[in-house]
């Protein structure tokens, strides 16, 4: 490890809970707000239309054996219904408004609807993805909570972006893991701008606790977001996907790129077992990988580590992309509150963890998650897809009634997990600048 890395790696240790003072005139530290974040670059994949994915090589992740195969959820929990074709019997998945859910099953069946009355159609109890009114919806029509950075749970490191690990995370209501990534020594880690500053471990083992998670919950549809940070092929990303034993639930869509109405309903999704939907940000290939999907084709985002406060709603990536285009896809609403360390010729994005009560709230606030949804919905005429955010948990669930209030549901589940570490929204660990002055200046030593 280089003498920076190490010193820097001493210094995200600190927490930096009251990131209230700016400066402190014993070292070259500074805490700013930058005024611009230039967003992270790469190739954008670019259609003129179009294209019908190849499905005759898809076999690779419908086959699977032992523990790591899907169940099919079956009828004790729902309503149910009989088919007539010779080998299949289906169960439907119902809305609160009494309407059907296709299944999506390639099988010639007449439903007949268990119930007292000829004409009624029975209301399904059975929750696809926390509620039943979810179940009939399209996947690109349901706004869920994304955990940024999921894995870096690191307890008192302030490049942490949560306090609550993955599987409590999925426990709680997250429906989007997603998080840095970097290739290193043939392996992808979970990793925080260094291996050397922040590592979660493996890829491998982060999907592993997913798709247990997955496995042991028949009726959730999971996204995972992989942030490319090396740019490396996609095919580096196969081994870990596939040996976490995700293959048999990952989706593989019948377009490319998808638009928001071509997406199945999540309860489609429930009943062929296919739940689990992968994107990248960069360097996907679905000619070659087709269940990693390319990000940018198929959904854009606000400004990248937003820093103002203010949230503004403003599409950033893909560049260039005209109205038409906007409106064929979702968005991600990036809403996680940064802050600047200039550690003189280095520079640093951390949480702003002062500020993670006010921007995770559930109010019109100015900087609140409330307030921001709202006014990107009235920007563009729809909620956003996914509610990106740090320590989720902080709030008590707010982050979740948001949520609700985009999809007209109400919110009712208790939260939040167990936490790793104290969270530094609650004022408890306060930052040691002369603990950093101490470290930079070793540091400058030994330069």
């Amino acid at each position: 490890m280089q003498w920076h890395s190490f010193f820097l790696a001493a210094f995200l240790a600190v927490s930096v809970g009251g990131q209230s003072s700016a400066t402190d005139s014993t070292t070259a530290t500074s805490l700013r707000t930058p005024t611009y974040v230039a967003p992270p670059t790469g190739s954008y994949a670019s259609y003129t239309g179009q294209v019908t994915a190849d499905t005759s090589a898809r076999s690779s992740t419908s086959s699977c054996s032992g523990s790591s195969c899907p169940s099919s959820p079956t009828g004790s929990q729902n309503a149910t219904g009989t088919g007539s074709s010779s080998s299949t019997t289906n169960t439907l998945l119902l809305q609160g408004s009494n309407t059907p859910v296709p299944t999506g099953m390639n099988t010639t069946t007449n439903m007949t609807a268990s119930s007292t009355s000829s004409s009624a159609v029975p209301t399904n109890t059975q929750p696809c993805n926390n509620y039943p009114e979810f179940c009939s919806k399209r996947y690109m029509n349901v706004t869920e909570v994304c955990a940024h950075n999921s894995a870096f749970t690191t307890p008192n490191n302030a490049a942490r972006n949560q306090d609550v690990v993955i599987l409590g995370q999925l426990n709680d209501g997250i429906r989007m893991i997603q998080g840095e990534t970097q290739y290193v020594n043939d392996t992808i880690y979970s990793c925080h701008t260094s291996c050397d500053l922040l590592n979660a471990g493996t890829l491998e083992a982060e999907l592993t606790t997913v798709r247990r998670w997955v496995a042991a919950h028949p009726y959730d549809v999971i996204t995972i977001l992989l942030v490319n940070t090396d740019r490396v092929d996609v095919n580096k990303y196969t081994a870990p996907i596939m040996d976490a034993g995700l293959g048999p639930y990952l989706y593989e869509p019948p377009k490319i790129p998808m638009h928001r109405d071509d997406w199945p309903t999540y309860g489609e999704m429930i009943l062929s077992g296919k739940r689990v939907v992968v994107f990248m940000d960069y360097n996907a290939n679905q000619t070659e990988v087709p269940y990693v999907l390319d990000q940018f084709s198929q959904m854009w985002e606000t400004p990248f580590s937003p820093t103002d406060i203010n949230f503004p709603c403003d599409q950033q990536r893909p560049p260039g992309l005209n109205a038409e285009q906007q409106d064929l896809v979702p968005y991600l609403a990036n809403h996680n509150l940064n802050v600047e360390i200039n550690l003189g010729s280095f520079d640093l994005l951390i949480p702003n963890f002062a500020q993670i009560g006010v921007v995770n709230a559930n109010n019109d606030s100015t900087g609140s998650l409330l307030n921001m949804a709202n006014d990107c919905t009235a920007m563009w005429g729809r909620p956003p897809a996914w509610l990106l955010v740090d320590f989720y948990d902080v709030g008590d669930g707010s982050v979740f009634e948001v949520a609700a209030k985009m999809n007209n549901v109400t919110y009712s589940r208790p939260c939040c997990g167990q936490t790793t570490s104290v969270s530094a929204a609650s004022g408890l660990l306060k930052p040691s600048l002369s603990l950093v002055a101490g470290a930079l200046g070793l540091l400058f030593a030994l330069q």
